[in-house]
């Protein structure tokens, strides 16, 4: 055998596993069916602006070992995710805190803002919530409900949330400070040069194949390594034997505006039903760029099928009672390390990746 580990995705999982294994003295092969390295956090040099190609990728953690992990491959800015919500003609600050109330509802104090929305709740007699709309409802009111999450949670799952179970929105944080720092992490920011070039110093040692194929490849290189991490869809590796777990996708629509500054925003997110997008991305914001020209993404949710990039899954009962099957179906393959957001079919922050292609490395180490 050549190799010691043949790496399937060359994400930010199977690069961090490659780096750590690589620095260990093992010998690595990452394959990838995409033209490029990096997965989904992949960004590209246009015109001098780093775009996220896949979608906005802002890094947060509270974990001090991945922190400082993370800082050894990238120089990050001091970027704090503060998006903005379009309702209609209104401007709203997310998020939902003082600021989002006092524009809302003209008020000024937390004391305030805390009685209109309990008066809401109290109003509608929700006791236990039936639907994803009822949960919401019960936690954050009429108003935040109606102009800041039913449209945007309709668009995002393509169905009403009166179809929709309660579980998807187990809380909604409501923040009675004027404070529109996204993320509550002590750890935020955006890689200075973009996370392609992240990802390339992890590689580094390893023997990248692009826009190969899992299947083909073992198929003519049967005995290649000891050992497989996978971080494709979990379901595809089994052939889909026992069904297709479902996701959903999201389309992207890239723009070049006659502007230097189109919204004067990284994120800007429209709440209403009746806009198709959820979101317009201006890439350059991310690293606070000057250059003269901008580029912008929508962001259109889509309803997933084989063939389509997967984003989301879907943790339903049915999906997820399809998920331990396939899990069962992992345990009998000892030589094959399942992980990443495809691979374990959950969604993944980036600092959770790295932690548990970490941990993935400390039990490889224990069992070696």
């Amino acid at each position: 055998m050549k190799y010691d580990y043949l790496i399937v995705g060359a994400g930010l999982f199977g690069a961090v596993f490659a780096r750590e294994m690589t620095d260990r003295g093992r010998k690595c092969l990452v394959i990838d069916r995409r033209p490029h390295i990096a997965g989904n956090i992949y960004t590209k040099n246009e015109d001098g602006i780093e775009v996220h190609r896949y979608g906005a990728h802002i890094f947060h953690t509270s974990n001090e070992e991945v922190w400082k992990y993370v800082g050894r491959f990238a120089r990050f800015n001091h970027y704090i995710n503060s998006p903005i919500a379009v309702y209609k003609d209104e401007l709203y600050n997310l998020p939902f805190n003082m600021n989002t109330f006092s524009k809302m509802w003209g008020i000024r104090t937390p004391a305030e803002a805390k009685e209109i929305i309990a008066s809401q709740i109290r109003d509608l007699h929700i006791e236990n919530p039936k639907n994803l709309e009822e949960q919401a409802l019960s936690l954050v009111g009429t108003d935040v409900y109606v102009k800041l999450v039913k449209g945007y949670t309709r668009k995002q799952w393509g169905r009403p949330c009166t179809e929709l179970p309660p579980f998807i929105i187990k809380r909604l944080p409501l923040r009675f400070t004027f404070d529109n720092n996204y993320f509550s992490d002590p750890h935020q920011g955006i890689p200075e040069e973009g996370y392609t070039a992240l990802v390339e110093k992890l590689l580094q040692g390893s023997e990248v194949l692009l826009e190969t194929d899992y299947r083909t490849f073992v198929k003519e290189h049967p005995d290649a390594a000891g050992k497989t991490v996978y971080t494709g869809m979990i379901d595809e590796f089994f052939d889909f034997r026992l069904g297709h777990l479902e996701y959903r996708s999201v389309r992207f629509e890239d723009e070049k505006p006659d502007t230097d500054n189109y919204q004067g925003n990284a994120v800007v997110n429209y709440t209403e039903e009746e806009v198709p997008y959820t979101r317009i991305i201006e890439h350059k914001h991310f690293v606070f760029g000057t250059q003269p020209t901008t580029i912008i993404s929508r962001e259109y949710p889509m309803e997933w099928r084989p063939g389509v990039e997967p984003y989301y899954p879907i943790n339903d009962a049915k999906n997820t009672a399809l998920l331990k099957a396939y899990q069962k179906l992992a345990e009998g393959e000892k030589n094959v390390i399942f992980g990443g957001r495809l691979g374990t079919y959950r969604y993944y922050d980036m600092d959770k990746v790295i932690a548990a292609a970490l941990e993935a490395v400390r039990n490889e180490e224990k069992t070696a």
